[in-house]
């Protein structure tokens, strides 16, 4: 967030939340921060070729530099090599992330600021929002994307190849058989999801999707003339979300893990490294990698149930504390101008759309409302991050926190919403956050899911955190009560937020998405002439207590066991 869009704040507010030291209070300085320099950038000979490869639901502790007991070789030498970017930030889930990276908003700016994209859903990214690879479409990029979508498909409109990309092969929804790319959405609401562009891949399943993926890479690679014209591949992997599958051979080398489900997920992930060497082997054989640039990131962050860690980091995914957020992610490019080393500038993934397309040489300041900064110059150049604050997100519509109010928030803000922002130094959560334990890597090996989420249902006590991130990564001491005014700094800033949001996208499932009446295959079901009709704001309904309603025995057995695991966590 530049300086000048901190409306409200003295010098003395921005100085408590780390913002400005005091040798930084000229106006010039002020005034030179409040509006991105789309031109302070070394210039570029020729727009480079731009391969941006995602993971899914990969932890914090799941690549080898992190000290992880997976071994990924070629995202360490990749990473080594370039920037490490230590102070990365992504969104809990699939679909938010994907949609700050393709909009380069909040979710807040976009309606999809609660939960992911259901399959029978009729939503999709907002058709008034210019996408990224559209964007580069512009500037005269060939753009295509393998892999995960979950932008949604309920109209042909919302389809890859409508949202700026000239091919698309992969999966439209957010979980697929790795194999047979069955989807499904409960039970018996099954479908296959493997797409050529606009139609169903009939026939091409039967092959890992992480192979299959990285084979239609190669190819479109070996097609591509790069000198004619510069290329934009969004290489968006299924892995390592669940299901836990991988060809045998990947994992033997870690058949020593005694946690079942990290042994399956570990080998995924190593599946993936190789991918990438193959990725970075075809861009250097068929003449791209001189002029390219490799961006790795995931889109939140791991499961421990499935596998993943993110350990030392609190929480996990689908939670605002810094397991769920706080994202790996590296750049590698010979176009760097001081590369390997570790970046501790802030950096959200709303910030690759208006760096990208800055390396593009288009301008990003065209498309009005955007959240993110143009950030090669702190990639590359070890500039100074023009961003001092991060929204993680507002969800009006998540469980309400009981013990949160309007009282709590200091009559500013109700801390029954759940919400997260990072403003310098410090970062603030509000109502629920979720699941918030550090879960050490190897552990439970053999315990039931159930029993750790006992943990999760105990009634919270408190609905406002405040920690200093920078000081204490890893939130184990809440300075709420010692920072009061932090606390209303922040939860200021939530409001100035909040005022600029757009409704909740979140409506009700359409049973004409049912892939059965689409030849046992999801894809669209609603005709482009059709209307939307949304029905605002979409309420979740309560469900009967009494039905679970426990019984004093089984009381005393739940509070039992959550204490045990509490230990031995």
């Amino acid at each position: 967030m530049a300086v000048s869009a901190l409306t409200g704040f003295s010098v003395v507010s921005l100085l408590s939340l780390g913002y400005l030291s005091w040798d930084l209070m000229s106006p010039n300085q002020v005034e030179s921060e409040s509006v991105p320099n789309f031109r302070d950038r070394s210039p570029v000979p020729h727009p480079p070729h731009i391969i941006f490869i995602m993971t899914d639901d990969q932890g914090f502790n799941d690549i080898g530099y992190h000290g992880s007991d997976i071994q990924t070789p070629t995202l360490d030498k990749l990473a080594a090599d370039g920037v490490k970017l230590e102070n990365y930030y992504i969104q809990p889930i699939c679909t938010p992330s994907r949609s700050q990276l393709i909009t380069g908003r909040y979710q807040i700016h976009t309606g999809l600021q609660h939960s992911i994209i259901r399959p029978r859903q009729p939503n999709c990214l907002p058709f008034d929002q210019v996408t990224l690879p559209q964007r580069l479409q512009e500037a005269g990029y060939s753009t295509h994307m393998v892999g995960k979508w979950h932008l949604g498909f309920y109209k042909k409109e919302c389809l890859p190849t409508r949202r700026g990309f000239d091919s698309y092969f992969g999966s439209l929804t957010g979980s697929v058989d790795y194999y047979t790319y069955k989807s499904c959405d409960g039970p018996g609401m099954c479908g296959f999801d493997l797409h050529e562009g606009e139609t169903v891949a009939w026939g091409q399943g039967g092959k890992y999707s992480t192979h299959l993926y990285t084979q239609r890479v190669r190819k479109i690679l070996a097609a591509h003339d790069p000198q004619a014209q510069p290329l934009f591949i969004y290489l968006s992997f299924q892995a390592v979300h669940t299901p836990l599958q991988s060809p045998r051979e990947y994992i033997y080398p870690y058949r020593s893990l005694g946690n079942v489900a990290r042994r399956k997920y570990a080998a995924m992930v190593s599946a993936v490294d190789e991918a990438v060497r193959n990725v970075t082997y075809a861009l250097r054989k068929y003449g791209y990698y001189q002029n390219s640039v490799i961006i790795f990131s995931t889109d939140n962050g791991g499961q421990p149930f499935s596998g993943g860690s993110n350990w030392p980091l609190r929480g996990r995914k689908g939670t605002y504390w810094e397991g769920g957020v706080r994202g790996l992610g590296f750049v590698h490019s010979p176009l760097l101008r001081r590369k390997r080393r570790v970046s501790k500038a802030l950096v959200h993934i709303t910030d690759w759309y208006p760096t990208l397309v800055g390396l593009a040489g288009g301008n990003a300041s065209q498309t009005e409302g955007l959240d993110g900064y143009d950030m090669w110059g702190a990639i590359s150049e070890e500039k100074e991050s023009p961003r001092l604050e991060i929204l993680h997100n507002i969800d009006p519509l998540y469980n309400p926190a009981r013990s949160g109010s309007l009282q709590s928030g200091y009559g500013i803000w109700n801390t029954a919403i759940q919400a997260s922002i990072r403003a310098g130094d410090w970062k603030l959560l509000t109502g629920d956050p979720g699941y918030g334990d550090w879960t050490p890597p190897q552990m439970l090996p053999g315990f039931p899911d159930g029993w750790w989420n006992l943990e999760r249902h105990l009634e919270p006590q408190k609905s406002v955190w405040l920690f200093n991130i920078s000081g204490d990564p890893y939130e184990r001491y809440d300075l709420a009560e010692q920072r009061p005014d932090v606390v209303k700094e922040l939860l200021a800033r939530l409001v100035f937020y909040n005022r600029t949001s757009v409704p909740v996208r979140y409506p009700s499932e359409d049973p004409r998405g049912d892939p059965d009446l689409n030849d046992g295959a999801w894809g669209p079901w609603v005709g482009d002439e059709e209307e939307d009709h949304w029905n605002g704001v979409y309420h979740k309904k309560t469900k009967n207590r009494k039905k679970y309603k426990l019984s004093k025995t089984k009381s005393f057995f739940r509070r039992l066991n959550t204490r045990i695991m509490s230990n031995r966590i």
